[in-house]
């Protein structure tokens, strides 16, 4: 039986186990692998196919992805019942599998939309921003007085209300500030955003004014403040907003698309529902997709700090500077200071969720995780919401939390999002469009609605990698082009802005 009709999956010649492609009763006999299934095997699950001592390593993907907490025998379920983390201890190589990168020429393009200043958008938005928690139902209410009502402004994707839960009860200088106003800067300065309307209480410990005079922005036509405290309360802050928005509308429909470079397309790489198929079909896949990217002269942002732990020294090995790989292992280093200071540890992960999916260990978790990124070269290693200045592969430092995940890279300036999920994850992200991408075919049909990509075809073994990926990267460009996503579709988005917040709540 071929690799391509077996009932599982085996993804490198030394592991010890291979991944159950259809559920296996117990008794099943195993074509291809020479096992018989010693209890039931759920789809997407691992089944050894090697015996392995107690406290032995377990290897998928060629690497560890834990050690044996009994006996393990060919056939055993391999699962939290026998299959534990045990510890984390990596070697750096750092840079030693740099290769050249061979562009494609000429470069394929898509329908931007260019700002006056050179930037180029793949929407067309204007957010009412808050500057603190204090003024979110304000910038609400403003948002919602143009639900609906556009339909004279064909071009403008949506008047959007970004509101969150931090800019006041926290210290007024430190960690926490500084990432709460550098990912609220990165928003204001969205090329997705013809204009942002920022929203402030006038009492709160994020001052407006100090934010802009931190970050070096001005106030001007596409970008305007109103205090509420100054305005005379919420109606009248309420009315002024609106009328400020009407304003702007006639500027923001004039907007046309035109033919651009790959180059000018900034993709956030995201995974979050996850399960056992993750790194067999989605993850890869949009790893193929993110090297066509790169190669035509675009950027990916890999994030997750959490979500690549016990897979760094695979993208270590091709950063090509020993800065930049270094930088990451600091990443690393910090987030396992952070957590246990927050009595947590990194192995808290995976998820209930994705342990029901066929996820053991936070280092399984991460290495498919960590093929999203593709297979092209570590160009540079920035903090949370920071500006990518760079092309290519890049890793921004991030938590695993998705919505919070996303946010710094939109804020760092993503201008289109691929998500992966094998659970069923839904969100959305304004003001970029979000691609959910589904790990198998089951997932896609319950949850068309939500789901623009079907990647269980390379469970099912129809369709290799490289042609899905081939298949996301065309529908990339498409999206970047304007066609709507599932989830712009239903109008989600507006509720996952979450900037990360760390320090004390005073």
């Amino acid at each position: 039986m071929s690799q391509s009709t077996a009932p599982t999956i085996r993804l490198h010649p030394v592991d010890d186990v291979v991944i159950a492609r259809v559920d296996l009763p117990k008794g099943t006999p195993v074509a291809g692998v020479g096992v018989v299934a010693a209890s039931s095997i759920p789809a997407g699950h691992k089944i050894a196919v090697a015996a392995v001592e107690c406290g032995a390593p377990v290897r998928r993907y060629g690497e560890v992805i834990g050690f044996a907490t009994t006996a393990i025998h060919p056939g055993d379920h391999v699962h939290v019942h026998n299959l534990a983390f045990g510890g984390h201890a990596q070697e750096y190589a750092l840079g030693v599998d740099l290769r050249p990168l061979e562009y494609v020429q000429p470069p394929a393009t898509f329908q931007g939309i260019v700002r006056a200043d050179g930037r180029v958008a793949t929407r067309n938005y204007i957010g009412v921003l808050a500057g603190a928690n204090c003024a979110a139902g304000v910038a609400r209410l403003i948002a919602d007085r143009f639900r609906g009502r556009l339909d004279d402004h064909p071009n403008v994707d949506g008047v959007v209300a970004l509101t969150h839960s931090s800019g006041c009860g926290m210290a007024i200088a430190g960690e926490g500030m500084d990432i709460l106003r550098r990912t609220l800067t990165g928003y204001v300065r969205h090329p997705n955003f013809h204009a942002v309307l920022v929203i402030g209480l006038g009492c709160e410990v994020n001052q407006v004014d100090a934010w802009f005079d931190e970050a070096g922005l001005e106030t001007s036509g596409g970008l305007q403040v109103l205090s509420v405290q100054q305005q005379g309360g919420t109606a009248k802050t309420v009315a002024a907003g609106v009328a400020r928005i009407e304003a702007l509308l006639p500027g923001a429909d004039l907007v046309e698309r035109r033919a651009v470079p790959v180059e000018h397309l900034v993709v956030g790489l995201q995974c979050g529902g996850s399960d056992g198929y993750s790194g067999v079909s989605s993850n890869p896949a949009l790893g193929a997709a993110a090297d066509l990217v790169v190669r035509h002269g675009g950027t990916v942002i890999l994030s997750e700090t959490p979500e690549i732990y016990g897979a760094e020294h695979l993208l270590a090995r091709r950063a090509v500077t020993r800065q930049v790989g270094e930088k990451l292992v600091a990443r690393i280093r910090w987030w396992e200071e952070y957590t246990a200071r927050n009595g947590a540890e990194l192995d808290n992960n995976p998820s209930p969720g994705n342990k029901a999916g066929g996820l053991t260990t936070i280092l399984e978790k991460s290495l498919g995780a960590a093929a999203k990124g593709g297979t092209t070269n570590l160009e540079a290693v920035y903090e949370y919401a920071e500006p990518v200045a760079a092309r290519g592969l890049v890793f921004m430092d991030t938590p695993g939390y998705d919505p919070v995940s996303v946010t710094g890279q939109v804020a760092g300036g993503a201008t289109l999002v691929c998500f992966t999920t094998g659970r069923g994850s839904v969100a959305g992200c304004v003001p970029v469009p979000s691609l959910k991408l589904a790990t198998n075919s089951r997932l896609y049909r319950h949850m068309e609605g939500d789901m623009d990509v079907d990647c269980g075809t390379i469970v099912d073994g129809t369709e290799t990698v490289q042609h899905a990926g081939e298949r996301i990267f065309r529908l990339m460009l498409e999206t970047a082009s304007g066609r709507p996503t599932k989830s712009e579709a239903l109008r989600l988005g507006e509720e996952e802005f979450a900037p990360w917040m760390v320090g004390a709540t005073l």
